[in-house]
């Protein structure tokens, strides 16, 4: 009783001084979160993603079991939102706490990856270190088959995660879905990436929602300081649009790819990373340019040499 009385009066303070009273805090203790259903999570729960400021708006890091959803605005940001869901999902799976490596599923339609390109194993081992048999794809014909296989999937605890990637607003994508996916996941106790593109913004049973778009590369740092001319680790403009625990934040994140791990830079534009060169617009009139290359010869690519002594 003592507790509860504790926990209104805060909810009480938060609603004067303008913040959300889920996240609560015991003097002495680290850092709980109160859900609506009762339940109590506590760091064991969520994986930590390098950030304090992040991990602090999220209580304590992202939530291992639940649906966390991630929009890139265009088709033309797939990379960015890609990329960031795999920088999670590598998070994830190199916690101290997974004993053995177990599989990621990724779910798409054949169509989103004729737009968006087939995941290339040698970039996202190296990158995010994800090993190449650690994948697994499913290519669904339409968003309603891609949906039901992440279901289906959701509920297995064999798996590390499980992606969902989805363009626009599929009409089975609703907010019974959602909820679907986000239960199955928490009593499987595994995470699901709901990551859409081009898509608007719509009611989800996901507790958090990401949007991410392309940042500025800084530049590479060599003893200390900014390397002129080089270009640094890749960049995220992240959006926390949806979350429970704090009001809405903006991040511009850095992925460590040789770490592992995040870094918050402290401005968008840092080292000079704003791109000087004007962007000339599309030719509305005029020749087609590849009809007028002319002849075009294919390279083998097992006929050179070593790339040690290729000219």
């Amino acid at each position: 009783m003592a507790r509860e009385t504790v926990f209104a009066l805060r909810r009480q303070i938060a609603k004067i001084e303008g913040t959300l009273p889920e996240r609560l805090a015991d003097p002495g203790a680290e850092a709980i979160v109160l859900r609506g259903n009762g339940r109590v999570l506590g760091t064991a729960d969520r994986a930590v993603t390098g950030v304090p400021s992040l991990d602090e708006a999220l209580g304590g890091g992202l939530p291992k079991a639940a649906l966390t959803e991630i929009h890139g605005r265009q088709i033309r940001d797939a990379a960015s939102a890609t990329g960031f869901v795999l920088a999670l999902a590598g998070l994830l799976m190199g916690q101290p706490s997974a004993k053995q490596p177990m599989p990621l599923l990724w779910v798409g339609t054949g169509s989103m990856f004729a737009e968006a390109g087939f995941p290339y194993m040698h970039g996202i081992s190296s990158l995010f270190g994800i090993a190449p048999q650690s994948m697994l794809f499913a290519e669904a014909p339409q968003p309603v088959d891609a949906l039901w296989i992440a279901e289906e999937a959701a509920a297995l605890k064999m798996l590390a995660a499980v992606i969902l990637e989805l363009p626009g607003n599929p009409r089975h994508l609703d907010l019974t879905a959602t909820r679907r996916l986000h239960r199955r996941a928490a009593e499987a106790g595994r995470p699901v990436f709901l990551l859409r593109h081009s898509a608007e913004i719509e009611s989800t049973a996901a507790p958090l929602r990401f949007v991410v778009t392309p940042a500025p590369a800084g530049m590479r740092r060599f003893l200390g300081r900014p390397l002129a001319g080089s270009i640094g680790p890749p960049a995220f403009t992240v959006d926390l649009h949806k979350n429970r625990l704090a009001p809405p934040a903006r991040f511009i994140l850095e992925w460590n790819a040789h770490e592992r791990s995040f870094e918050q830079r402290t401005a968008e534009f840092q080292d000079g990373t704003q791109d000087p060169v004007a962007l000339a617009p599309l030719s509305q009139r005029g020749t087609d340019m590849a009809a007028t290359a002319g002849a075009r010869m294919a390279f083998d690519l097992f006929r050179f040499t070593a790339a040690g002594r290729q000219s």
